[in-house]
């Protein structure tokens, strides 16, 4: 079910979108990115840092650790890459993916979540980051039994997004 679809024009906007979505997300919440190399999964990943009171400072792409985890004032984030991985499956279970995909006091977000298959939960929070003649396109849908979440989701989204921008433009 579709929660959002926003146009982003600028890295600032991309992270307060992010911001947003970190504030409305639960313990136990994964999130897979999608989106081509380059697309701003690592800056929309720094936003939701931010919502779940982790330093955003901290947060950098993990393609080549696979996983980072970030402490926050709400609750951890896990945030994963799993691009460069040969063997997805095969490496995921080496390094233990039930924490990390079935994260109960944390929010797990995985860039390139496709390549683990079924590993991946069915319900989870996908955002999908495209290019488009305005900046970015980011859509994100909600799977399986964060259906329910959706709706409610959506409106209140679009109005932290909204807060979120205007903290920026006032701030230092």
């Amino acid at each position: 079910m579709l929660v959002t679809q926003t146009e982003t024009s600028s890295e600032v906007q991309t992270l307060a979108l992010g911001s947003a979505f970190g504030r409305l997300l639960e313990p136990g919440d994964v999130v897979v990115l999608q989106g081509d190399l380059g697309a701003g999964k690592t800056v929309f990943a720094r936003g939701v840092a931010v919502g779940l009171g982790c330093d955003p400072a901290e947060v950098q792409s993990p393609t080549f650790t696979i996983v980072r985890e970030y402490a926050g004032l709400r609750f951890p984030m896990y945030h994963l890459d799993i691009y460069r991985l040969e063997d997805p499956i095969v490496q995921l279970e080496e390094i233990g993916f039930e924490a990390y995909f079935d994260p109960h006091d944390a929010v797990s977000l995985i860039e390139w979540g496709d390549k683990a298959g079924g590993l991946i939960p069915a319900s989870r929070f996908d955002v999908s980051i495209e290019a488009s003649p305005k900046g970015r396109t980011i859509t994100i849908f909600a799977r399986g039994t964060l259906k329910e979440r959706a709706a409610a989701m959506g409106a209140r989204l679009a109005s932290l997004f909204q807060e979120n921008l205007a903290e920026r433009a006032d701030g230092p």
